[in-house]
């Protein structure tokens, strides 16, 4: 009764309200049968009560959930509210302390152990058998998996040799050499006007194009930055060009090119849908002024070299535009080759390995890490723990994780810890002298460990125990099971294995608890190795 106080002031400082009263019909029960749960709770009339409606109590399903009984009194009401809970795995469980809403107010019920017991067999009257050979387990057959990764793996084989075929296929288009600017932008001219764009409703990208033309023509044969500016920019700056130069522009002339330059504003930038016959006039404005400022400038006697200089110079752009183009071509097909064969290893790897495989050595898996890790044997607490992990145990400030009333009854305390409940993998190491000497329960210790994890937000505990002994024959109890733990923050649960150690010494209690994912080869790994190097430094030393 002493360590029961004791372990209740260590981890807890909340008083309930007693509003609820809780029983059950029994505490211990056959596989299968029928725990009557029973809660009470005595309201005025005007008061509202909502019971739970949960399909499970901790880890006991909920098969019956009886009408409400009200027994009335002179002042208030009695209301009683039985379920049936029952159990198919043989074990010790908690009822975990249930909600009921009061007015919209929280109100709890107590938590009780019930026990779960196997159906004993009389060996003596059951007719007795010879042991039936060994059956092969039945497979489980995942062949959808195998005709998926068949089917994907086709799929980029095709893939990966139409693109190879349509880069070896492609005609390879000569890259066409204009003996001067003025033919390079009627030629471009008659090129777009048979791609026939805005008679099929692409007239965005056919104004684009036809004042694209118009604008590097410009900044060819005057060298004007006509592709960087703005229409205004454009029609000033060509002004004044074509003063310096003498050359013959009409003011109608530019009018017309700034019209139409206008006009694709409008339709690239406000979504202006210009007529038919607005389009082929703009089309004959574009045409007319690059003719125009063709003609106006003034013949030198330099032109033919200037010609030259400008032919020899647009013969290295197309080389070097071939070659980049070249280059890039190179590049991607060599990226697709390189993906799809990684994801064809992939696919492969599942095939022949399994999901698990490709998850632990491709994407990466922490406690496989953990297996592989450079391991520690050291020595922690006092009375001394002496176990291996694959990460060094930090200590935690234990005064400022418990009630001061709690430390209050503690000598000394030592915590050590890696991970948590909320992580894939935690260890936690921890020692504790009191300061008056009690009778210490190792199963009531551990069954009151439960609450701790409560506490903290573990839920659906299924409790079970049994002796342990250190490689040493030090004499000590092992609890096990499995909880959920709820991360209230990211509203998120995973379902955890733990395993915890207990022994006592002087006075003093020793506890070591283990926690994985409860489906974790690797943590189980790492559990079993952890508890297996335990060994226990005795408190006189």
């Amino acid at each position: 009764m002493k360590l029961r106080i004791f372990i209740l002031l260590l981890f807890t400082n909340v008083l309930f309200a007693q509003k609820v009263t809780t029983s059950i019909d029994t505490t211990r029960n056959k596989i299968g049968a029928e725990f009557k749960l029973t809660l009470k709770t005595s309201v005025n009339k005007t008061d509202k009560v909502q019971f739970p409606k949960d399909k499970n109590f901790g880890a006991l399903e909920v098969i019956n959930s009886y009408k409400i009984d009200t027994i009335k009194s002179s002042n208030s009401y009695e209301l009683i509210k039985k379920y049936g809970l029952t159990q198919f795995d043989s074990g010790k469980y908690t009822i975990p302390r249930l909600r009921i809403l009061i007015n919209g107010q929280p109100n709890y019920s107590d938590s009780i152990k019930v026990e779960v017991a196997n159906v004993v067999v009389d060996t003596l009257k059951q007719k007795m058998y010879d042991i039936k050979d060994i059956e092969k387990e039945a497979s489980r057959s995942n062949w959808w998996i195998y005709v998926l990764v068949i089917i994907v793996l086709i799929i980029l084989g095709f893939l990966v040799y139409r693109l190879i075929k349509k880069h070896q296929n492609k005609p390879k288009q000569e890259e066409v050499i204009y003996k001067s600017p003025i033919e390079k932008a009627t030629s471009l001219l008659q090129l777009l006007e048979k791609k026939e764009l805005w008679q099929n409703g692409e007239v965005k990208i056919y104004y684009s194009e036809l004042t694209d033309i118009v604008r590097n023509y410009i900044e060819e044969e005057i060298q004007i930055p006509a592709m960087e500016s703005t229409t205004s920019e454009l029609i000033i700056s060509l002004k004044k060009v074509a003063s310096q130069k003498k050359m013959k522009l009409s003011p109608e002339i530019l009018k017309n090119l700034e019209k139409v330059l206008k006009q694709a504003d409008l339709v690239k930038f406000a979504k202006v849908k210009p007529l038919d016959f607005e389009i082929e006039e703009d089309k004959k404005r574009i045409s007319n002024s690059i003719i125009t400022i063709h003609k106006s400038i003034p013949v030198v006697a330099e032109v033919n070299d200037e010609l030259e200089n400008w032919n020899e110079e647009q013969k290295q752009k197309s080389i070097a535009k071939k070659l980049l183009d070249r280059k890039i071509k190179r590049i991607k097909t060599a990226v697709i080759i390189a993906i799809s064969v990684f994801f064809i290893g992939i696919l492969a790897t599942i095939f022949y390995k399994g999901f698990d495989f490709v998850r632990d050595f491709v994407v990466g898996n922490s406690t496989k890490d953990l297996v592989d890790a450079e391991w520690i044997y050291s020595e922690y607490g006092n009375p001394g723990n002496k176990i291996e992990t694959p990460k060094v145990l930090k200590r935690i400030d234990a005064e400022k994780t418990l009630p001061k009333n709690a430390m209050a009854l503690i000598k000394e305390m030592q915590i050590f810890s890696y991970g948590s409940l909320m992580s894939n993998f935690s260890v936690t190491v921890a020692t504790k002298k009191l300061k008056q000497l009690v009778e210490i329960n190792l199963d009531q210790l551990a069954e009151e460990t439960t609450k701790i994890m409560e506490s903290q937000g573990a839920q659906n505990i299924i409790f079970k125990q049994e002796d342990f002994q250190t490689n040493q024959g030090i004499a000590g109890k092992k609890a096990f099971g499995t909880l959920t733990m709820l991360d209230k923050i990211q509203k998120k649960s995973q379902k955890l294995y733990y395993e915890m150690l207990f022994f006592k010494q002087d006075g003093g209690i020793q506890q070591i608890t283990v926690t994985y994912k409860e489906d974790d080869k690797y943590g189980a790994e790492i559990s079993g190795r952890i508890l297996n190097s335990v060994e226990l430094k005795n408190a006189t030393e």
